[in-house]
């Protein structure tokens, strides 16, 4: 154990404070933590080897790569080694805590509101947006609509305007075609769904 707190050797994570506009404010890491924590005990299968980086400067490394699209190797020094930050990212991703944590937010953010934990009704859309150069081409495609080539984004979020759920297609992917599969992905996760609002564009 070094001076700051963590088991890793060179490693001062307990000791970092906040310097990016990425990083949790005192008030967010209070209600982030105790879910990510609670959601990480859901998931624990068997009994390894506890966390060794402090899970506010490991949440706050993962924000900073996700906010500006930097490469994990290009995290600044303040933070954890960028290997332990990308395999705990890889860890969490495969294991679905990112889901789950969101969706523990946005349930207690729908209680507070005065709305049910689980939603029953949502909006259904779609955005085009350039696709990053690193898409293969097969995945991209063009839309006359908008004039832009790249991919679409097919949400649906609650009446709140909380997501709910996504799915990314080729931009030539017209909106009715989209919709059968993200809604068949919403009803499979929220069963309490009985409506959802479209645009013309859902004929």
């Amino acid at each position: 154990m070094n001076a700051s707190g963590c088991a890793s050797s060179g490693c001062a994570c307990r000791d970092r404070k906040p310097a990016y506009p990425s990083d949790l404010t005192d008030i967010e890491g209070q209600v982030l933590e105790p879910e990510a924590r609670g959601v990480m005990a859901e998931l624990v299968t068997v009994t390894g080897r506890p966390m060794v980086h402090d899970l506010r400067a490991t949440l706050d490394a993962i924000d900073y790569v996700t906010r500006y699209g930097i490469e994990w190797r290009a995290l600044p020094v303040d933070f954890p080694p960028h290997e332990a930050i990308y395999a705990f990212f890889l860890r969490w991703s495969r294991c679905g805590l990112p889901e789950r944590l969101a969706g523990r937010l946005r349930g207690r953010l729908r209680v507070l509101a005065g709305r049910g934990e689980l939603p029953t009704a949502g909006c259904v859309d779609s955005q085009t947006v350039r696709a990053a150069e690193t898409v293969s081409p097969a995945a991209c495609g063009y839309d006359a609509g908008k004039k832009l080539k790249g991919q679409k984004r097919h949400v649906v979020v609650d009446t709140l305007g909380l997501l709910l759920c996504v799915m990314v297609t080729a931009a030539s992917v017209q909106d009715r075609d989209g919709a059968p599969p993200v809604l068949a992905l919403l009803r499979q996760k929220f069963s309490t769904i009985a409506l959802v609002w479209a645009d013309g564009g859902y004929s």
